[in-house]
Parts: structure tokens; sequence; C-alpha cells
């Protein structure tokens, strides 16, 4: 409801929007960006091939060239591509939701942006506040380990050129990392030029890097037939570790797969949003899915999983068949990969930067779009700085634990917001203060007040305003009292149908968090762990069912931009990604935790101090959805 309270001031919904808890839940729409009039906008220039380029070079990092060799080993055997593909399927629950959300609310700002409009301000801001931790750490630790890499052309990090070479700061113990600093400003360098030159520069390194897995698949594989996959003739049989080590194994491949979302921190530059962003994220996906497979596959059919070398897999296996020449190969596939990696997580820092200071979260300087390059300028080079910096002084890797919490935050946002979406949208829009002019005459004609379901009623002549012919409708349907409880009665069974489905959603959530939590307390009692595990599992289970049962909300329809890929499954995908993503990070670790603890206070700080008190939201007046265009139209007539 609109109504005036004592003080003069505007109540929605029966609440007054204070600046403090109030801030926490309130909730932009969807294209804001464009409502609020931001001056020069994003260059519209990236296709389905940019897109998957994007995708595919931020995905496959280096870790593909290490990360098989420890978890064959380790963990899962030869069944390691048993392991990759449930990882790839794991990452597609998360694909799928963004899928949704990047075709319907098409603008900057990824995760960040839809947890804004679907589930509050406050939310909102420790997801982006946790992606700018993700990006920043995440691309100095790629930066850092493209020099031992490179060295290898060298013959060693001992012949790289005394500029490029390590160094160890006398007095201090610090090691410095020139090339790392040098490789972070020219990627910088590269984003200020514009997206399409970027995009083309990540397609090139992208295109090398494929090619050099594909190299790896074609030749080993012939090596594989000629030595009759000796690989794979063990005692021990195909899975050595059991089921349990190829769930094991999924668990830490997983993070191999994370790097698609930066292709909807693009959203906004995109030709065709709505068609291409799907395309773009499944088709990354499956490509980086299917080239990790095989590529596994090869590898341990080479070599016995438990002969291979942990830190150089690949390499070591051809060398063991006499083909050290391959190594130059793989070690340009491994720098590329870096590169491409390096690229895609400076690429999505200064949108997250840019949404947050359009929102008024950060500093205007943030959100300024040069005219000649159309990307946020002044935030990349801020970004590609702070990086190089960091990148220069500190070995981040001990930090790279952090990097997974924005994503795994970012995932589990993502995945509720799909949930809001289809069984609670907003139905309520935020309206400028500048528009109270407009609401006051809306309030008088209402007699001082609106309901909410008299604002919506198609019944109401409050709801028609000065049209004519609409007056005359409801004037005739004031003659017939049972049409109007009929609508009446529907529009209470919608209320109590939101309600239920807000409250289903809210103990999914918290039956999720209390299963993921017991299941990771190795510590904790066997009695008390299986009695959290049994009460999480009943409210998932039961707030899953009603959701399940339930009628999705009918607006969803029109939620945004409708027409584009729309998620499968649902409540049943979203639930399964939401705790997947909950296990994983709260089995982060201690230590991650509290290093990231620290990183959120400070955000926490910065929002309390700054964010909330600037935020364009702070004076907005929420109205029902069916008065928006109302108080806008009466605007424009007085403004004749």
């Amino acid at each position: 409801m609109i109504a005036r309270d004592e003080n003069g001031g505007v109540r929605v919904g029966g609440r007054k929007w204070l600046r403090g808890f109030g801030s926490l839940i309130r909730r932009k729409q969807v294209d804001s960006v464009h409502i609020n009039g931001h001056g020069h906008q994003l260059a519209r220039t990236l296709s389905i091939i940019d897109l998957v380029a994007i995708g595919v070079g931020s995905t496959i990092g280096a870790g593909v060239y290490i990360l098989i060799g420890t978890v064959a080993r380790e963990q899962a055997g030869p069944a390691i591509v048993i392991s990759l593909l449930i990882a790839g399927i794991a990452a597609a629950l998360s694909a799928f939701c963004y899928a949704e959300l990047a075709c319907r609310c098409p603008s900057a700002g990824s995760a960040y942006h839809y947890t804004y409009i679907c589930i509050g301000e406050g939310v909102a801001w420790l997801v982006g506040w946790a992606l700018i931790l993700e990006y920043t750490i995440g691309g100095s630790a790629v930066a850092r380990g493209i020099t031992p890499n490179l060295a290898l052309f060298f013959g060693g990090e001992d012949n790289l050129p005394s500029f490029l070479a390590r160094h160890t700061l006398p007095g201090l113990g610090v090691v410095v990392d020139p090339c790392a600093a040098v490789l972070v400003l020219l990627v910088t360098i590269l984003l200020c030029l514009g997206i399409k030159e970027s995009s083309t520069a990540q397609f090139i390194v992208t295109t090398v890097n494929v090619c050099v897995m594909l190299f790896v698949i074609i030749v080993g594989g012939y090596q594989c037939f000629k030595s009759g996959w000796v690989g794979y003739e063990l005692p021990s049989g195909y899975f050595p570790y059991g089921v349990n080590g190829i769930f094991a194994g999924s668990a830490i491949v997983f993070f191999s797969y994370i790097g698609f979302d930066a292709v909807t921190s693009t959203a906004e530059e995109v030709k065709n949003p709505q068609r291409d962003l799907p395309l773009g994220i499944s088709t990354a996906l499956c490509i980086c899915c299917v080239l990790y497979m095989f590529v596994s596959a090869v590898i341990v059919g080479l070599v016995p999983y438990y002969e291979l070398n942990p830190d150089t897999p690949i390499s070591s296996a051809f060398s063991s068949y006499g083909m050290d020449w391959a190594v130059y190969l793989i070690t340009t596939g491994s720098i590329t990969a870096l590169f491409s990696s390096l690229l895609g997580s400076i690429l999505p820092q200064p949108r997250i930067f840019m949404a947050m200071a359009r929102d008024g979260l950060l500093p205007s300087f943030f959100s300024d779009i040069n005219r000649r390059t159309q990307v946020p300028l002044k935030s990349t080079i801020v970004t590609g700085i702070f990086a190089a910096v960091l990148a220069f002084f500190l070995d981040v890797s001990q930090l790279a634990g952090m990097v997974s919490v924005g994503t795994l935050l970012a995932f589990i946002t993502v995945a509720v917001s799909v949930l809001i979406i289809r069984y609670v949208p907003p139905d309520e829009i935020p309206i400028p203060s500048s528009l109270q002019t407009s609401i006051d005459r809306l309030v008088s004609r209402s007699g001082g007040y609106i309901e909410e379901d008299q604002a919506i009623s198609p019944v109401d002549p409050a709801s028609y305003c000065e049209n004519s012919h609409l007056h005359d409708k409801s004037e005739a349907l004031l003659g017939h009292p049972l049409i109007i409880k009929e609508v009446t009665n529907d529009e209470q069974n919608e209320k109590n149908r939101r309600k239920l489905a807000s409250w289903a959603i809210v103990l999914l959530c918290v039956g999720i968090l209390i299963l993921a939590g017991a299941a990771s307390a190795d510590r904790c009692p066997s009695i008390l762990r299986f009695t959290l595990c049994g009460m999480g599992g009943i409210l998932l289970l039961c707030s899953i069912t009603v959701l399940a049962c339930m009628k999705q909300d009918d607006t969803r329809h029109s939620f945004g931009h409708s027409g584009g890929f729309v998620c499968p499954f649902v409540p049943f995908l979203p639930a399964a990604c939401i705790l997947l993503n909950t296990y994983l990070l709260i089995g982060l670790g201690a230590a991650t935790w509290l290093r990231v603890s620290v990183w959120l206070l400070i955000g926490v700080l910065v929002y309390l101090f700054y964010g909330r008190n600037h935020s364009t939201l702070l004076n907005a007046i929420y109205v029902p959805s069916a008065c928006a265009d109302e108080i806008h139209r009466s605007q424009a007539y007085h403004l004749l």
C-alpha cells in the first residue's frame, strides 16, 4: 500500500522504509541503468563467437595441465574422466540459472546485478564485494604463475632477462615478480582499447590453447593405440579408489569449470543477449568439459595413474615416450591458458565496479564510460594497477582459496534468484523522489491511502485515474458486487500463495545450510551430526515438495526481458545447485573463512558509511507495479 504517515513521509506496503535495516532489502528495477539515464552506455559489439572465446578462455587455465595428475594419483585414478563429467554436470546447474537471469536482466554486473533485483541491496553488496576479491586475487595469482612457465623457454628462471626475473628484496624477504606486474599492465592496456579488441585477443590466445589441447588428444591418443593403452591395464581396475574417490575428485576439479560466469559480466555489450548469452555460456561449458575429459583419458592411458608427475603430468607423460620436443608445445599451451585466464579475470571486475557505482554504492568515478572506447576506462585502470601491485609484491598462492568464495556465493544467490523470479517475483517498483508530486496526486485521489489490493484490482476506479472509458467500465462493475468479491478472493489467494512460497524458499535455504554444515562437520559428535543432517534433510524435502506442488507466479513470463532461455526442472535444479555450492563453500576451511571474514568486514563498513547513504534507492518510494505506469503518465501529463 501507499500511505502518508503522520510525519508527512511515505510508507509503502504498510512499512516505513528505514535507512537502517530497510536498506538491506530494497530492490532495484531490471532496467534501472536505462531508466536512471546513465550517460554513455557500453558498446554492443560482442557476438556469440566472442562470448565462447571469453568463456573458454576464462575457464581453461593452467590448472588442467597440473590438476589432472594430482587428482588421478590421489583421488580418482583412471576414473578421473568420470570425475570431470560429474563436475561438468554440477557446473551446468549454475550455468542454467545464469542463462535465464542473463536473458531476463541483460545488464553489466552479473550475479551482483541479479541479486540486487531479486533478493536485495544487502546481499547484492556482499556478492559484489566478494566478486571484487575473487577477480583481484585470481588475476594476481594467475599472473604470478606465468613467470615460471615462461622461464622454461629460456632454460630456467636464472636465464630470464633481469627486468623480468624474480628478485628478493634485501632485509624484507619479499619476492617481487616484475614479469607478473608487466603482464597485468599489458592486459589492462588491452582492455582499455575496447571490448572488441580485447575479445579478439582473447579469441587468438584461446584458439592457441585449444589447438595445444587438441594436439595432446590426437598425438597422445595415437601413442595410446600404439602402446595398447597401457595405463588402463591395472590389477586394481578402473576404480582404484572406489566411488568415494570419484566424488572426491569431482569436488576438486569442479573449480576447473569456474570462469564461465565471466560471459554474463559482458551482457550489456552483447549484440543479441537473449539469444547469444545462453548459447555462449552452454557452448563454452561443453567445450571445456569435452576437452578436459579427452585430455585426461589420453594422459592416464599413456602412463599408469600412480606414475604421473603431479606437477607436470602431461609433459612427463609425453617425455616417457621420447617426445621431449612436445614439452615446448605443451608449455606454450600452458602460457596461453594462463594469459587467457588473466584476461578473463581482469575483464569482469571493472564492470562490477561500474554496476555498483551506477547504483550509488561506490563513488560515481567508477561508472564513467569513455566516449571513444565505450568501456569503463577509469575502473579498468584502477583495477589493473591494483592487481599489478599485488602481483608484483605478494605471493598470493596462499590466498587462492579466497577466490572460490566469491564464485560459490554468486552461484548460490543466482540459484535463489531463479526461485524468487518463478514463485515470488518483485511486485513493487521503486519510484524516485522526484515523482513525489505525482504520487501525492494519486494518494489524494484515493482518499489519503491506497491499499495494495485496491491498487492492483481491475475493478478499482482509482486505478484508472483519468481514463474515461475505464471509469465507465469500473462504474458498470460496481453494480455487480459478486464480481468484485470474486476478484478480491483471487487476490487474497494470490497473496497467500506468495507468502507460502516465500517461506518455502527461506526454509529450503535454511535446510540446505543445516544439512551442508552438518555433513562438513567432521569433528562433530556422530549423534549430533546425524540429527542435524536429518533436520536439514526434512526441511529441504518438505520445502521443495511444497514448491514443486505449487503453481508458479503468472507474472514470471513478463518479468524483465521475456522470450529468452528458461531454466528447466524448477525447483529441483536450483535447489541442487544451492546444495552443491553451499557444501563446497562451507568446506573451504577455517583458515580461508578467517581471511575472507576480514575482507567482508571491510565491505560491511564501506557499505554502512558510504553505500547505503549514497544508494540511488535511498529516497525511492516503492509502489505496486500497477500504479507505476499511472504515476509516470501523470508526471508526463503535467510536464506538457
